[in-house]
């Protein structure tokens, strides 16, 4: 019974892994859907270490998934913020015009 249970939630953190990936390679028009995409990536990967935290018995897996939402946290907020800052000067926040960014 738990291995069908396992395999359900598995399945659904790699759907939503592709779905993910899917986001960045097919959809390259907004940066909004971009970083969404990576987000939706890495709760995938949460989702993954803890099923197999609970799976298994074992806290690690749990902290790993504590680690990376605050890492999806800062992400999402610098790329926010970068995101406001070049559509206050630019007016536009498609992709194609992100050649103008010049370090």
């Amino acid at each position: 019974m738990t291995s069908l249970i396992f395999l359900d939630f598995f399945s659904l953190s790699l759907f939503l892994f592709f779905l993910g990936i899917w986001g960045i390679l097919v959809i390259r028009t907004n940066i909004i859907i971009i970083l969404l995409s990576i987000e939706l990536m890495l709760f995938s990967i949460n989702l993954n270490f803890i099923l197999f935290s609970v799976y298994l018995d074992d806290i690690l897996g749990q902290l790993f998934a504590l680690l990376i939402l605050t890492v999806a946290a800062a992400e999402s907020a610098i790329g926010l913020a970068i995101l406001v800052i070049h559509y206050r000067i630019s007016g536009i926040i498609s992709i194609g015009y992100l050649i103008r960014l010049k370090g």
